[in-house]
């Protein structure tokens, strides 16, 4: 019956050109457009260099992602089915052609772009699927601004890509994939001419103009949720004004205004979610070293001119359009999960995270949420995704939302009662959701947050009959063992708590702060004892 009910109430959000457009991208497979490439166009404006990406090649044939080196000498490991399909993914990026580079890794560059064109005929393989060939069309583009040499092959190869990426828009997926779907025909159109080119600009615009608007809130958070894509897409958009103005002229002011203006307001939301390490929080799919940091994106956004401001610590930080809340009390700072588990129509990279928080102290990471180190379904996929794997409350073992597979949610939580508030020393900042109501007793779970200079407080209430509750807080791995329900803090602190309404205990668990990276940690786990229950952590 649960499988029934997953199945039931996953796919009744789906948006109806997300069912048709799923079942013409498998029965349409469009053929090849192998005219002559036109010819590249003048770009007479100026060019910044964009955010530089690790090295991730080593010539003559060593790739690394993920944590994860493989050698990728020959035709066949470009498609290797041994290896995981993000891996591959990443290996079709290109990103490699970003990193700071001599001449030497330019032409190690070079001849690996050469071997990509000679090795991968189209439309087979990972490296034709849509994502891929967006995010490649615009690492091959940048590389040409960057001094690297598109020759006639290389050129010829980009307009095939481009013309199929025309016919293999991901409408089935939409969100952030249709978004690098639009940025890539824009690219493609700003560094071709002709007729052809002057299509791909138009169509990828006017796929921007519908969904900067959809994906970017009023609070300029993506619409996602997530603090890594959030990152990602911001970059999007930087490398979108850049390109606009290299080649200008093409792309209207107004247009590049409006890039301007979400990009401040993303830049403003992703200072809210990042903590003093000048890491992102780990809220849905979140991992370090995949997106670019926050003082990344503002160096690149001062290159182009776009202003900024400080983003100066305030008391509360409330995102309401997201669903995020920080709030900054002495040492301390807090950010808490009110937010839904994304858009309906595509909660790809939801975690049943629903009323989550993260904690700094003295400038350190100390309450981490476990994070994401895989997409390849399985055991760990389920794990990092679940409600046990953040700091929130487990009621009868359920997940908050039910997450399934790599990136399906069937019934989902909704967060209700929402608020912050400032009182004398202290921040409180409340919510509800009803995730659980699905389950008998329909209970609801309420929590509130009591931040003051020395202490954090965490209520818990359930409201409905329920058979057990579990509420965890998981400890980042700097965080070690002192002795009698105390722990030593990175920077010489101690950290105690106390559990009221329910028993406290200390369990070994894992985080995962990155893709193929898991460390170990403390957990800090309450069995729930009655309706209501409060864990006071508290440094000294």
């Amino acid at each position: 019956m649960g499988s029934f009910f997953r199945y039931l109430h996953t796919p009744r959000h789906l948006r109806a050109q997300q069912v048709v457009g799923r079942v013409w991208f498998k029965i349409a497979l469009p053929g090849i457009d192998r005219r002559d490439a036109p010819k590249f166009a003048q770009a007479d404006g100026p060019w910044v260099a964009p955010i530089a990406r690790p090295q991730s090649y080593t010539p003559p044939s060593t790739a690394r992602f993920l944590g994860v080196e493989r050698e990728v000498a020959t035709a066949a490991a470009w498609n290797d089915p041994r290896f995981e399909k993000l891996w591959l993914y990443n290996l079709h990026y290109f990103d490699d052609l970003s990193c700071e580079a001599d001449s030497a890794h330019r032409e190690a560059q070079r001849s690996l772009i050469a071997r990509w064109i000679s090795e991968n005929p189209p439309p087979k393989g990972n490296g034709w699927e849509p994502y891929p060939t967006s995010l490649r069309i615009v690492n091959w583009i940048k590389w040409g601004r960057l001094g690297g040499t598109l020759d006639d092959s290389t050129r010829q190869s980009l307009a095939v890509q481009a013309r199929w990426l025309m016919t293999r828009t991901e409408w089935h997926i939409l969100a952030n994939h249709l978004f690098v779907n639009g940025k890539a025909l824009v690219y493609a159109g700003l560094a071709f001419e002709g007729r052809g080119a002057d299509r791909w600009l138009r169509d990828g615009l006017a796929i921007l103009a519908h969904e900067v608007p959809e994906q970017i809130l009023a609070d300029g958070g993506h619409f996602e949720g997530s603090p890594m894509y959030h990152a990602i897409i911001l970059e999007d958009l930087l490398d979108l004004v850049n390109a606009a103005r290299a080649w200008p002229g093409r792309v209207s002011d107004r247009v590049i205004e409006q890039w301007i203006e979400c990009a401040q307001s993303m830049i403003r939301w992703l200072d809210a979610m990042t903590h003093p390490d000048g890491g992102i929080s780990f809220f849905n799919d979140a991992a370090l070293s995949i997106a670019p940091k926050l003082t990344q994106l503002r160096a690149m956004a001062q290159r182009l001119s776009v202003p900024g401001d400080s983003c100066a610590a305030q008391p509360i930080r409330l995102l309401p359009c997201s669903g995020y809340a920080r709030a900054s009390v002495g040492p301390a700072e807090l950010l808490c999960d009110l937010a839904p588990v994304g858009p309906d129509y595509q909660p790809g990279h939801a975690h049943a995270d629903t009323l989550s928080f993260e904690l700094s102290l003295f400038g350190d990471r100390i309450v981490v949420n476990t994070g994401t180190s895989t997409y390849a379904p399985g055991p760990l996929r389920t794990f990092e995704r679940s409600t046990k794997a953040h700091n929130t409350l487990e009621i009868n073992g359920a997940d908050s939302s039910e997450v399934w597979g790599a990136f399906r949610v069937a019934r989902r939580a909704r967060v209700v009662d929402a608020s912050c508030r400032q009182s004398d020393g202290g921040v409180t900042i409340l919510g509800a959701h009803d995730g659980y109501t699905r389950l008998r007793g329909a209970p609801i779970h309420r929590r509130r947050w009591l931040l003051v200079p020395d202490s954090l407080t965490i209520f818990d209430t359930i409201d409905g009959a329920f058979r057990s509750a579990v509420a965890r807080v998981h400890l980042h791995p700097s965080v070690t063992l002192d002795s009698d329900h105390s722990v030593r803090l990175p920077s010489g602190h101690r950290l105690s708590f106390a559990a009221h309404g329910g028993s406290l205990s200390l369990e070994h668990s894992s985080w995962h702060p990155e893709f193929g990276s898991i460390r170990e940690n403390l957990c800090l786990v309450v069995s729930v004892a009655g309706p209501e229950s409060k864990l006071v952590l508290r440094w000294t």
